[in-house]
């Protein structure tokens, strides 16, 4: 694998691209046109010595960057990832097809003006050893007011801030070895003292359409690949006043399998950054900082690095995309062993799927709770947004009360091609999932069985576990054959064949929750798998992943560590831009701690006593809805209920409704898509109450999806402990404002941060089992 690098400001000369500029004279001219001088003079001659300006050193930096990636593109020859230090950046994106050459010429003039109006300050770069130790040194003197601007290397740092502090700090470090080199510069570049730059900066990259990066690029700002789209500009306007985070980015390349880099534009010095960071890779440095977002302007002090025994081969560990199993990131076409589950009422939205299918990812759309109308309605925009061939799954919720409504859904998935779906609250297998699961199954030249259609089931029971884990039972296989749903040849294929090549461990979860616990949950249930599949020789042996209370890295790494395949996210993702809820709802789960949810009735499965985990923060919902089921336990009828109690309900949870209101509403719900139950209601009282009573359910969520201000004591979140780690693990970071939480921004943070809670972890084990003597010689 190989990555281009595209360096800065600093890297310019007299004569560089000398040869570029007849190959692509339309390119000069239009770069002559936008700047008002001649870009082939400035950079082969530089008669007026304009080169060391940082208004003309940045134009002609991405001119020359940008002819050298389309004359070695023109080559036929593609990287696996771009990158570029601070100004190379934007090389970077244009190679990537973020913005054409025009656009990218304009903003880098621009950005270079705005660039050279700032004053006072200046930069010192700080050389040695173990230069990424320099902080701790200037802390414990009490040097604390400068910031890091460029972390490049573990030999290689670049501090900003006030001059004369930073003729103190290079006093001090000079004392302690190190070799300190101010550098040319007018201000404290990519400081805290660029935060008026980078505001004014902001406005101009607002009023750009930046496209999808065609290949992953590495953010200056986080060392990791910019999200599929939507985080350019953001990103690049922090740019200004964040450090250059170089060395973590090329420690991912390193982590990611990149072992070549071709650096693309004048000069050597990426080059040389690259091999001190190779060889940082297999000495006795601990990596960078690492966590999920940015922090704001910091003294490197605040990040010292610890000496661990030496070691002569490179930090173990799994990279991102290499956690899980590789045969499930192949199946389903993904980057990393990670999807997004179907949040119920299209709150898993159709932005939300379309996102995560763009950035190489995948989530299921919500589709429980909706009409097959909505749901066929979603189908159409996220496929006319992704392609026929893009991913996307679709959910499919056991509905035991409207068995007519599931046989309705799977037939809509059928007919528009659906591949995927995601089966959650089975307590058994049912016609109409066995009969998607095996729709279309055949045999391929060899004889193999196949089923062109994937259920993912999640499940927290052993024994449903083990009915999506075997082949579907003879009685409902030949009942489907009667039927006409099946084929005689679908159903021999099926008999050789799990219902579920994928099955999800789901423990303490939001929403249906049997709040299992991981640790005894997935050993149990990969023992299971292997059990059965030992009974069926030669059949697929499925692949058992986790969900439920994945809000931190620290999660995800132990259900790794317990042997997941794969990971699936729910309630963090209900707090992003692209969730189908409102702005309310967000804003109050970005504040929920791991303390703020409860346990409250299940609306779908009410008579049933079923549970689901809801948001208990600033509501009444929990405590309201198990009231509203103590009045079922207790009653037979409506008319039964006492007049306090008939009051509270009508009053608190009905907004004002009577019970008469309520259930002419209902009934007139149920004549349109379920006379069968109308009928049912009409000769059973008790029936007829519950109908009444779960009225309060679908309002409760009514009033979240709508963001309410009036109904808020009512709002029903389906919601786990999740989300508390989750907003615990980003406070003081870009994401803990939910409105910078893509989904797929989440998704590339948890797991390159689980990757590397792994390697530091796997390093902590290595580390205890250095002996103390060599320990001792070592330091």
């Amino acid at each position: 694998m190989a990555a281009w690098l595209f360096p800065g400001q600093g890297s310019q000369h007299r004569g560089m691209g000398a040869e570029l500029f007849d190959e692509r004279p339309d390119l000069r001219g239009r770069a002559d046109d936008i700047l008002g001088y001649s870009i082939a003079e400035l950079c082969r001659e530089d008669p007026q010595e304009r080169l060391a300006d940082t208004q003309f050193a940045q134009p002609a930096l991405f001119v020359v960057e940008a002819l050298a990636h389309l004359r070695r593109a023109a080559g036929g020859q593609r990287p696996e990832f771009l990158a570029g230090h601070s100004l190379g950046e934007y090389a970077a994106l244009f190679a990537a097809g973020c913005f054409d050459f025009d656009t990218g010429l304009r903003l880098v003039r621009r950005r270079g003006e705005i660039m050279a109006r700032a004053s006072g300050g200046g930069m010192l770069a700080v050389l040695g050893p173990r230069a990424d130790t320099a902080g701790a040194v200037l802390a414990a003197e009490g040097c604390t007011e400068l910031d890091t601007a460029n972390l490049n290397a573990a030999d290689q740092v670049v501090l900003a801030g006030p001059t004369a502090e930073l003729s103190r700090a290079a006093g001090i470090l000079r004392k302690h070895g190190f070799r300190c080199v101010p550098l040319r510069v007018a201000a404290a570049f990519h400081s805290r003292h660029m935060e008026t730059a980078a505001r004014e900066f902001a406005a101009e990259l607002a009023q750009v359409a930046f496209r999808p990066p065609r290949i992953p690029v590495l953010s200056n700002v986080t060392g990791r690949p910019y999200p599929a789209d939507g985080e350019v500009a953001p990103l690049l306007a922090q740019q200004m006043r964040s450090p250059v985070r170089w060395e973590r980015g090329m420690r991912h390349l390193i982590d990611s399998g990149v072992r070549d880099i071709v650096e693309v534009g004048p000069g050597t010095t990426l080059t040389g950054l690259w091999r001190s960071t190779l060889r940082a890779a297999s000495c006795d440095r601990t990596p960078l900082p690492t966590g999920p977002g940015t922090p704001g302007p910091s003294l490197l002090a605040r990040h010292p690095a610890a000496v661990v025994p030496t070691r002569s081969e490179p930090p173990a560990g799994p990279g991102p995309q290499r956690l899980g199993s590789a045969a499930f990131r192949e199946a389903y076409g993904v980057r990393y062993a990670y999807l997004t589950g179907s949040m119920y009422h299209a709150i898993a939205s159709v932005d939300l799927v379309v996102r995560m299918g763009r950035a190489g990812l995948m989530g299921f759309f919500g589709a429980g709770g909706l009409r097959p109308e909505r749901i066929e309605e979603a189908i159409e925009h996220i496929t006319r947004a992704l392609g026929p061939e893009g991913r996307y799954g679709m959910n499919l919720l056991a509905t035991p009360g409207d068995p007519a409504l599931e046989r309705a859904v799977v037939d809509l998935y059928l007919g528009r091609g659906v591949r995927h779906v995601e089966a959650a609250a089975y307590t058994r297998l049912t016609a109409p999932l066995v009969h998607y699961r095996f729709a279309g199954a055949h045999r391929d030249r060899s004889g193999a069985p196949v089923a062109v259609n994937r259920v993912l089931a999640k499940v927290s029971r052993p024994e449903v576990a083990e009915a999506f884990l075997r082949p579907p039972p003879g009685a409902l296989l030949d009942a489907l054959v009667a039927d006409g749903r099946l084929t005689r040849q679908e159903a021999s294929v099926a008999a050789r064949l799990p219902v579920s090549e994928d099955i999800c461990v789901e423990s303490d979860s939001g929403g249906h929750t049997d709040g299992g616990v991981a640790l005894t949950l997935l050993p149990t249930m990969r023992r299971l798998r292997d059990t059965v599949a030992g009974e069926h020789p030669g059949s697929p042996v499925p692949r058992v992943g986790a969900a439920g209370g994945l809000g931190s890295p620290e999660a995800l790494a132990a259900v790794f560590v317990l042997g997941a395949d794969f990971v699936i996210s729910g309630s963090i993702n209900q707090c992003t831009p692209e969730a189908g809820t409102s702005d309310e709802v967000k804003d109050l789960l970005a504040t929920v701690g791991i303390q703020d949810t409860a346990l409250a009735p299940a609306g779908d499965l009410f008579e049933a006593g079923a549970r689901v985990q809801v948001v208990r923060k600033a509501t009444l919902f929990a405590a309201r809805a198990g009231r509203i089921y103590q009045a079922y336990r207790r009653y037979g009828a409506l008319e039964e209920i006492d007049a306090a109690t008939r009051r509270a309900v009508e009053e608190d949870c009905f907004g004002g409704r009577s019970f008469e209101k309520v259930w002419a509403e209902t009934r007139d719900h149920l004549a349109r898509h379920r006379p069968a139950d109308l009928e049912a209601a009409l000769r059973d009282p008790r029936r007829r109450m519950a109908l009444v009573l779960r009225w309060y359910f679908r309002h409760s969520t009514a009033l979240a999806l709508r963001g309410d201000p009036d109904g808020r004591a009512n709002y029903q979140i389906h919601c786990g402990p999740a989300m508390g780690a989750f907003n615990a693990w980003v406070r003081g970071t870009d994401l803990e404002d939910w409105r910078h939480r893509h989904v797929d921004a989440v998704a590339d943070r948890l797991m390159t941060a689980t990757a590397d809670h792994l390697r530091d972890a796997l390093r902590r084990v290595e580390d205890e089992q250095t002996p103390i003597a060599s320990r001792s010689a070592q330091s």
